[in-house]
């Protein structure tokens, strides 16, 4: 077994394929004819597939909950990750709540660095350095 993909619940797709473009320059790939709208992206050797639902996400909250379901990125160059998501207006310093919060650990019981923050649906994602 292996991972393919993971979905993730949209409701508006050209603001999502924005943010996994922009933010994390993933590179958009050719979506089957599907019934549903949505779009794909490559991800390593896996994928990350957007779908429209108008009804959005089961997250309500708006907050960072590092318990939460949520997905993870790891890359080798974590700090590099981070300046590039800082550059595009994201901060620690940040209010719980504002879109823009990234949530870091540094030195967490994982044994690697963590970064977490919200796309525009309110889906926690994790960003990971090698341990």
């Amino acid at each position: 077994m292996m991972l393919h993909h993971v979905s993730i619940v949209v409701t508006d797709i050209d603001r999502s394929i924005a943010f996994y473009r922009d933010v994390f320059g993933l590179k958009q790939i050719e979506r089957p004819a599907f019934s549903s709208v949505g779009a794909w992206f490559a991800c390593g050797s896996q994928q990350i597939h957007l779908i429209v639902n108008p009804e959005g996400t089961l997250r309500r909250s708006s907050t960072i909950d590092t318990a939460d379901g949520h997905f993870a990125f790891r890359t080798d160059e974590f700090e590099a990750c981070i300046q590039g998501l800082i550059a595009k207006g994201f901060r620690e310093d940040a209010p719980d709540g504002d879109p823009w919060r990234l949530h870091l650990r540094l030195n967490g019981p994982a044994g690697f660095p963590q970064a977490y923050l919200l796309d525009p649906d309110r889906n926690i994602i994790e960003v990971n350095g090698m341990g």
